[in-house]
């Protein structure tokens, strides 16, 4: 029997466990609720937090939301694939350092006269040599993802010490400008760039048998592993998809900040919170790529909206850690719920 017949005989909704009706009653409050709140925390900073509803600010929102959404996605294609257990599952703390160093590359090689074509294949090359070396730490090695990546995060991060010499790298290009513009509505080009990434990714993802795979493996191991899935390689291709995301946000970046600028690995804790947050917008509570589109412009504004009050950095990291904290507790007392 072949591995696409015997997929066909996985639990239902493999893609999403069914809940009990007790649990689907939580789980609804949870997702609503959170949309709730959603609503209601852009309400009052639209009342308090001036220039909040501004053209030019939600503009200024969308361009960065960008950047940590496309990091966000590739996070979620690991959440998806290796398990919502942050801890034994899939996580990828290299994200942010991924973006710095492949940005560095992208800005060196400008630096050095070659055209954005070399340059962004150069980005993305890194990107993917990165994603690269976690699948082989996690897959061949056996090494705990939180850990493999952590380590990895390290190693990425003192490379772009080495090749930027902690300066900042200024690229401007033709390309790198328009990357950075914004419409006649004043809706910058990154924001559909946002749009675009998450329609492909949502219909690969959500809407193919890779991605129906990818879910199996996730969140029924035993059973895709009796069907003869290859979870090795699913897995793999995971982290390897994570670092190509790493490699595009590079890119990103360089065009929004017109180059490779210092404190990329400030981004890890926004990223993961945008990930995690992702499965409370999703029917079933898994993570789901257009609940992370909506986790994304959450805390995208929600960042905003603290440095508007001007509210120290502090306590803005503090409310994501706070974030995490209460996505994670409720997730998995939900999924108790269901054994």
């Amino acid at each position: 029997m072949s591995a696409d017949v015997q997929f066909a005989s996985l639990p239902p909704a493999a893609s999403g466990r069914s809940l009990p009706s007790g649990g689907k009653l939580a789980a609804a409050a949870l997702r609503y609720g959170s949309l709730l709140v959603f609503l209601s925390i852009l309400v009052i900073f639209a009342l308090t937090a001036p220039f909040f509803l501004s053209v030019g600010n939600i503009g200024n929102v969308l361009g960065q939301s960008a950047i940590s959404g496309v990091l966000a996605i590739g996070l979620t294609v690991v959440l998806i694939a290796g398990g919502s257990n942050v801890v034994t599952g899939g996580i990828d703390l290299s994200l942010a350092a991924n973006m710095g160093l492949s940005a560095a590359v992208y800005a060196t090689l400008i630096q050095l006269g070659f055209g954005d074509l070399t340059a962004g294949i150069g980005a993305l090359a890194t990107g993917l040599a990165i994603g690269f070396v976690n699948a082989l730490a996690i897959v061949l090695t056996g090494i705990v993802p939180l850990l493999a990546t952590l380590a990895v995060m390290n190693v990425v991060a003192g490379l772009e010490l080495v090749l930027t010499q902690n300066t900042v790298l200024p690229a401007t290009t033709d390309f790198l400008s328009a990357l950075s513009a914004s419409d006649g509505f004043g809706i910058p080009i990154l924001a559909y760039v946002l749009i675009g990434f998450t329609i492909i990714t949502t219909a690969i993802v959500q809407y193919t048998p890779l991605g129906l795979r990818l879910y199996a493996v996730g969140e029924f191991p035993e059973a895709a592993r009796a069907a003869g899935l290859p979870l090795k390689k699913l897995i793999a291709g995971a982290f390897v998809a994570s670092g190509l995301c790493g490699g595009i946000a590079g890119i990103l970046s360089v065009s929004y900040l017109s180059g490779s600028t210092t404190g990329s690995g400030e981004m890890l804790l926004p990223v993961v919170v945008t990930a995690l947050l992702g499965s409370v917008f999703s029917r079933r509570l898994v993570p789901t790529i257009g609940g992370t589109l909506i986790s994304t412009l959450f805390v995208g504004f929600l960042i905003n909206g603290f440095q508007l009050l001007n509210l120290p950095s502090t306590l803005v990291s503090g409310v994501q850690g706070l974030l995490i904290l209460i996505v994670v507790s409720a997730t998995t007392l939900l999924r108790r719920r269901e054994i």
